[in-house]
């Protein structure tokens, strides 16, 4: 079983996307487990803060390292530890794949300005990122990272050769397009040799058709 530590200040945000579909399909069939952690469970003062000023000025605010260190020290977590982060690497499908070969994966999202950077240096065994874009937080791609993951597992899909099938599955590019009936939809039909019935001319054309 893969165990998934999400560590948020919004916890609330992970709640229905974990409970339906896919996610929600491979939980119930033993295959995940989810530990969706308060970080604000972390903090020692009243006001239970996160945050605070940037050393050196400027605008924004900056997520303290204690709260995340002390959350993952709570759950026992062991590497990979993630912080999701613009400055780290593109997540592929290949880290979906290690990931759901893996027993444990842990999510660190971060939100305001910044995440204090010796969580990335002395926590995080690697900084993942959607791409060129600044999201409000990490929580939208610490789920984007789940459901990529998730799928790849037992019973989470009831055709499993779907998911090999799906493009950059090992190694693959994109996959060929798709189409279902009818054959000719508002004048808009659907390639011939798709219609024709020989297997081994539709792989060709599959073939031709990735990238």
């Amino acid at each position: 079983m893969l165990t998934i530590n999400i560590v948020t200040i919004f916890p609330e945000f992970f709640t229905a996307p974990l409970g339906i579909s896919i996610p929600s399909r491979a939980a119930a069939a033993g295959g995940v487990y989810y530990r969706v952690v308060d970080l604000r469970d972390f903090t020692h003062d009243k006001h239970r803060t996160v945050d605070d000023y940037p050393y050196g000025g400027g605008p924004g605010m900056v997520m303290k390292p204690g709260p995340f260190f002390e959350a993952v020290e709570s759950l026992g977590a062991t590497s990979p530890i993630v912080l999701l982060s613009p400055r780290g690497r593109r997540f592929e499908q290949a880290d979906a794949m290690r990931f759901a070969a893996g027993s444990e994966l842990t999510l660190l999202c971060g939100h305001y300005k910044d995440v204090d950077q010796r969580v990335a240096d002395h926590l995080a065994t690697e900084e993942l990122s959607l791409g060129d874009f600044v999201l409000s937080g990490g929580e939208p791609a610490a789920l984007a990272i789940v459901d990529a993951t998730v799928r790849l597992l037992p019973g989470a899909m009831s055709d499993i050769e779907s998911a090999q099938t799906d493009s950059f599955y090992e190694g693959r590019g994109r996959s060929a397009p798709s189409y279902t009936r009818p054959p000719d939809f508002r004048g808009f039909m659907v390639p011939e040799i798709l219609l024709s019935g020989d297997h081994a001319k539709i792989a060709r054309w599959k073939k031709e058709q990735e990238r």
